[in-house]
């Protein structure tokens, strides 16, 4: 494979690439983009071009702001980064901030001068963005001046970091880059990249020990757009998105930024996205596509029972954990629409499998998307027969490219991404999700998936929230242990946990029961509202 002419005079980012042989086979025949493909100028500059200019690209922090805005904001920040901050294609940028505008402003900014951003959360500590800043070589960072001191600890301890310069992320304009950036032109000479120049390092959200930071090239952000946004959600300009991923991680860049900017759509940007604030939000601007996780949507059936309205949805795309059943079949008695439950990772961008309007089924993850191939393997990468659970593996037009990582062997073998999932595949050629690999739990001789077990306990009343865990066992190996967040109305007592124990072996094999029931207030979480299982090993 022979990469196109960068634009790049920094080159830390191709250089440090993994060998073409480790790369996935990548097939992007059906997307035909230009060798110089610059995705920011797609978003905005050209989206004027279009004639969108008047329409309402971003909504937050109590302001619209239309692509014309958007498009201006972001070329007077790029001349500012260029004229002021010496910023050179291919440097590196660390943004700082929650989800507002003015991230995006940023992001799209670093991204027209050719710069490779990495967006980052607003929870890290000093020592979590010492390690991305030293791995990412980073010398400058744009933090949200709300959440400067963590960045300025980093910043005093670090060989690298040489700037940090402060926006307001609010809608004042009051800080060091905005008034840098103030009187700048509104025409800007985006710097020509190629098609395959990196555009962005995303950091793996279940990252321990030394973080992974996943490669994405320039076309790769249009991918996910023209595919899944595309094809699944069937995007118009009419579209106004909202949701509660961070757009410090893939998956929340691509549903509240560039989705919604493709296709001339409206994002809806919370700093706290809380379930009762979304649901304010779908009612006051009537949002038609949302993105939140499982627990989110349990809350707003229950607000629609109090007569929450939230028939402006059109689209519910779940995230961050395993669809649970019972929410998928309530969702479509309570709004007569699906539930798109997907899958997707970092290393791959974001979803690349999904159910489909008029074809979603629970419990299920439906087919990959077009595009995407997957199977089901065991050890060896030979296919496994349908019905049995193995490892998931998928190619297609994005894959993992790690940078400067061994564990790239790891996750691309014979070409295709492990994922790290294990599925099967039905008769039919759906695929079921059956648990992360690593939240297998043998006991007995048997193998027994974690989220089927926490599928079947969220169908008791008694229970809101939960996560089953494999814990150490003299005799059996492991034993399946269910750690439980109640409803209100119930209150912990041996006798409910019995109930539960016997509700489980009543609706599932009887030897997936959990035999250690534990009720905690909550369950520790990531901000993306993944279940940290490892913390309740802790516990």
């Amino acid at each position: 494979m022979k990469l196109l002419n960068s634009g790049h005079v920094d080159t830390f980012c191709r250089d440090n690439l993994p060998p073409i042989h480790q790369w996935p086979e990548l097939n992007a025949n059906q997307y035909a983009y230009p060798n110089q493909l610059n995705v920011a100028v797609e978003l905005t500059d050209n989206m004027v071009e279009r004639g969108f200019g008047d329409h309402i690209a971003l909504i937050g922090n109590s302001r619209m702001r239309t692509y014309k805005e958007l498009s201006d904001w972001s070329n007077r920040l790029s001349h500012a980064l260029v004229d002021d901050y010496d910023i050179q294609p291919g440097n590196r940028i660390l943004i700082r901030a929650a989800n507002n505008p003015a991230l995006v402003a940023c992001w799209l900014a670093a991204t027209k001068v050719g710069a490779v951003v990495v967006n980052t959360m607003p929870m890290l500590r000093a020592g979590e963005l010492s390690k991305i800043i030293d791995l990412a070589q980073i010398k400058l960072a744009l933090c949200d001046t709300r959440l400067m001191d963590e960045m300025v600890i980093c910043a005093q301890t670090s060989d690298i970091l040489q700037q940090v310069v402060g926006f307001d992320g609010t809608a004042n304009f009051d800080a060091e880059l905005d008034r840098t950036a103030l009187n700048k032109p509104v025409r800007f000479q985006a710097v020509a990249t190629s098609a395959d120049d990196v555009a962005l390092l995303g950091f793996t959200s279940g990252t321990t020990g030394k973080p992974k930071a996943t490669m994405h090239f320039h076309r790769d952000l249009l991918i996910i757009a023209d595919g899944y946004a595309r094809e699944i959600l069937q995007v118009t300009s009419d579209d106004v998105f909202v949701g509660s991923p961070p757009l410090a991680f893939t998956f929340g860049l691509g549903g509240l930024a560039i989705f919604p900017l493709r296709f001339g759509a409206t994002a809806i940007l919370l700093e706290t996205a809380s379930p009762t604030e979304m649901i304010d939000i779908i009612e006051t601007y009537r949002a038609t596509i949302c993105f939140t996780s499982p627990t989110a949507y349990r809350m707003m059936l229950s607000a629609m029972d109090e007569c929450a309205d939230l028939s402006s949805l059109r689209i519910a795309v779940s995230a961050g954990e395993t669809l649970p059943a019972t929410v998928f079949e309530d969702w479509q008695t309570k709004t007569g629409k699906t539930m798109l439950d997907g899958i997707g990772a970092t290393e791959m961008l974001h979803i690349f499998m999904s159910n489909r309007v008029g074809d979603a089924h629970p419990a299920c993850t439906g087919k990959p998307v077009s595009g995407y191939q997957a199977k089901i393997v065991d050890e060896r990468m030979q296919e496994m027969p349908r019905g049995q659970v193995g490892k998931l593996a998928v190619r297609g037009p994005t894959g993992c490219r790690y940078l400067s990582d061994e564990r790239q062997a790891n996750y691309v073998v014979d070409g295709w991404n492990l994922t790290g999932d294990a599925f099967f595949q039905d008769k039919d050629g759906y695929f079921h999700f059956a648990a992360r690999t690593d939240d297998m739990i043998l006991s007995s001789g048997y193998n027994i998936a974690g989220p089927e077990v926490e599928a079947c306990l969220l169908g008791h009343d008694a229970v809101l929230e939960c996560a089953v865990i494999g814990t150490a066992d003299e005799h059996r190996g492991q034993l399946v242990n269910a750690y439980v967040v109640l409803n209100k109305t119930y209150h912990a007592s041996d006798e409910l946990i019995l109930k539960l124990q016997n509700y489980v072996k009543n609706t599932i094999a009887p030897y997936k029961y959990p035999r250690l029931v534990h009720f905690i207030y909550a369950l520790p979480k990531t901000e993306t509202g993944k279940i940290q299982r490892f913390k309740l090993k802790d516990l």
